[in-house]
């Protein structure tokens, strides 16, 4: 019993001498040790959790439905029935007959009026036998073709209804803003109603290499069957009419590309007033600036358009722009490429008077244009043309055509053998016939990149000859 106690004893003063050393060397050694006896329970702050959440989220994207709720009623569905020759069979063959059939295609398009008309894109209707219309609450129409730009590649339709229909207005597609959020409103592979969106990724874009076109650059989703829908802004105003995307595969791949509604509008007023489109041009001739240019120039700009030739006769030359003068603005609008100028004369019309800021030696001048209908064009393979005058045409027995003014120097001899000279009348350019400058212009530009060159004229003997070009 006296061992037991013996041992509890030492073994309670083992214990106190351990913990006393423990206090009075290593404790006060190592003081941080003491934090880790804190309490483990978090310390509560009361905080508003959702409305932070609501401003956070509101900052970062904004709100949709008004914008998509203006816009789904006046987007429709457009169909496109064209008779088309199918495969001959050999029992075609036996019969002597042709095999066609009819091909569907299908589209956007906007309602821009209450009455009926609606723009759509021309390659959504090309060669189209039927045009149908069906409206977001499912009611179908029958279309009638207005008038179409194949320039721009936009189609007005009409449909006729006692009800007034929702309707987009066009808006100001000049104010849009690179960085700005959109959305794309179509029927992509026949899903009616469907909205997608993005931001604006670049404007005066050109995809032909031409200088032909100024599209607005979006990477909201655009697919097969959004041709000819809306492309709209936040407050849901019209800025655009869907038209291409950028892709290997046929769909979307993260860019696509829509008319500016600027450009758009004009179109359609033209188609209404005139039936075709009335182009009002500067007259002058050159190019867009980088830093290759400006060294061969010798000049420090880098941004604008150089002056290279003034054309005769135009309102370059009537308001004194000069060979060597870099155009800046036009208006209120930068240019700083090739098709920030074409894509701005693209909204006027002849008579339209527009103000040119330019650099010349070194000096800011504005200088007042009058835009006027081209007179005369390059024409390739063959020179200058002008408008032909009721004598021309009535010297060669013409109903209609341009008239050669300057042959080609490269080919002239090659054209005078033929019976072709100066004052000869071009009275079609792959089948279009030629009323006008703007015609033959037309014509050039809207002939597929691949596709030969056929003109048709009337010789000095007043034979109608066709000459083909590859």
């Amino acid at each position: 019993m006296k061992k037991i106690l013996t041992l509890v004893f030492v073994s309670a003063l083992g214990g106190l001498l351990t913990l006393g050393g423990y206090k009075l060397f290593i404790e006060k050694e190592s003081p941080q040790l003491a934090l880790e006896q804190s309490n483990d329970f978090p310390v509560f702050v009361p905080t508003n959790n959702a409305v932070n959440a609501i401003n956070s989220n509101a900052s970062i994207a904004p709100n949709f439905v008004n914008a998509a709720e203006k816009s789904l009623d006046a987007v429709v569905h457009v169909k496109n029935t064209a008779i088309v020759n199918g495969p001959t069979s050999m029992r075609d063959l036996f019969y002597g007959r042709s095999s066609q059939r009819a091909q569907v295609g299908t589209g956007s398009g906007v309602i821009i009026s209450p009455t009926g008309y609606i723009v759509t894109n021309n390659h959504v209707i090309k060669n189209a036998n039927e045009i149908s219309i069906t409206l977001n609450d499912n009611k179908a129409y029958i279309a009638e073709l207005i008038g179409t730009d194949e320039t721009t590649d936009i189609a007005l339709l009409k449909i006729e209804t006692e009800d007034e229909l929702p309707f987009m207005a066009f808006g100001d597609s000049d104010n849009a803003k690179i960085g700005e959020w959109v959305l794309a409103v179509g029927n992509p592979f026949n899903l009616n109603s469907t909205v997608t969106a993005g931001i604006i990724s670049a404007k005066s874009r050109d995809l032909s290499g031409q200088h032909l076109q100024s599209f607005i650059q979006t990477d909201a989703a655009v697919n097969p069957g959004n041709s000819g829908g809306a492309l709209v802004n936040t407050n849901g105003d019209l800025i655009g009419i869907n038209t291409a995307i950028s892709s290997q595969t046929g769909s979307y791949i993260g860019y696509s590309f829509a008319v500016p509604s600027n450009i758009a509008r004009k179109i359609v007023n033209d188609i209404m007033e005139y039936g075709n489109v009335q182009n009002g041009i500067l007259g002058v001739v050159g190019g867009a600036l980088n830093s290759n240019a400006a060294e061969e120039l010798g000049t420090e700009i880098t941004e604008g358009f150089y002056v290279s030739d003034v054309q005769e006769d135009t309102g370059a030359e009537k308001a004194g722009i000069q060979s060597g003068d870099i155009i800046k603005k036009i208006d209120n609008v930068n240019i700083n490429k090739f098709s920030d100028l074409s894509g701005y004369l693209k909204t006027k019309s002849p008579d339209d008077v527009v103000n040119v800021t330019l650099i010349r030696d070194g000096n800011e001048k504005v200088f007042p244009v009058t835009l006027l209908k081209p007179s005369s064009y390059i024409l390739p393979t063959i020179g200058l043309i002008k408008n032909a005058s009721e004598k021309d045409l009535k010297r060669f027995k013409a109903e209609n055509g341009v008239k050669i003014s300057e042959l080609d120097e490269a080919n002239k001899l090659s054209w005078n053998k033929n019976g072709i000279e100066e004052g000869s009348i071009i009275t079609k350019i792959n089948g279009k016939e030629l009323n006008s400058v703007e015609d033959a212009q037309t014509a050039i530009k809207t002939r597929h990149y691949n596709e030969p060159l056929q003109i048709e004229v009337i010789n000095k003997n007043g034979e109608k000859v066709v000459f083909n070009f590859r």
